[in-house]
């Protein structure tokens, strides 16, 4: 393994971006966020959020740059959106990858590198669920979780399925949960049944915090 790092031009434009993204969903709208004191300053951190909207991926980075500036905030995206050439240069300088649908070996290898020390943003469930429900974890992000041992924040995101671009005055909450303790489960074999269990525990986590800001609709 080897650790990634960005040039300070790709985080100023980043931070830049973030800043740009942030006027519209916090000062023409009301997007607010909670719990960024669990945020870490340095070392692998793997945000875990619920997939409700298109908005998380530009939104989600807003919340966790404006305390973080000049930091990065890598993500995983499917591959369909780098097919153009203006998009795929939109969305690498942002720290999208692509990702393939099913077992994607290198991108897998790139979450590895990256979870060393730098910050990570993915959505467990893998597809979006704009009704609000929450979806099952994918068993891989078990898998990354006990190969990478990074810090995990479960992220909890309410409200962003009800905006409609361009508005104003919508409202909107994430909300950033304690790092998640993984220490016993990291004693087990390394095999599915283990990560099951770790993503489990991410999914109960990240339903927790929906129902403590009453926003908890049910299981997909």
């Amino acid at each position: 393994m080897h650790t990634v790092n960005a040039s300070f031009l790709q985080r100023f434009w980043v931070t830049f971006s973030c800043n740009v993204v942030g006027f519209y969903a916090s000062a023409l709208n009301r997007f607010h966020t909670k719990g960024t004191e669990f945020i870490p300053a340095k070392g692998g951190v793997l945000f875990t959020s619920n997939h409700i909207s298109a908005y998380e991926t530009i939104f989600l980075p807003w919340a966790i740059i404006r305390h973080h500036p000049f930091q990065m905030l890598w993500a995983p995206a499917k591959e369909e959106l780098f097919e153009k050439l203006f998009q795929r240069l939109i969305y690498s300088s942002w720290g999208a990858f692509p990702v393939r649908r099913k077992r994607d070996v290198k991108a897998n290898r790139v979450l590895n590198d990256l979870l060393q020390n730098q910050k990570v943003m993915i959505f467990p469930e893998g597809t979006r669920h704009k009704d609000g429900k929450l979806g099952k974890g994918n068993r891989g992000v078990g898998k990354i979780i006990y190969d990478t041992r990074p810090a995990v924040i479960p992220t909890a995101l309410v409200g962003l399925n009800t905006w409609k671009f361009p508005g104003f005055g919508q409202s909107a909450t994430v909300r950033f949960g304690e790092p998640l303790d993984f220490s016993d489960l990291f004693q087990l074999e390394d095999c599915k049944i283990t990560h099951n269990l770790i993503v489990d525990r991410v999914m109960q986590a990240i339903a927790r915090l929906l129902k403590e800001e009453g926003a908890y609709v049910g299981e997909a």
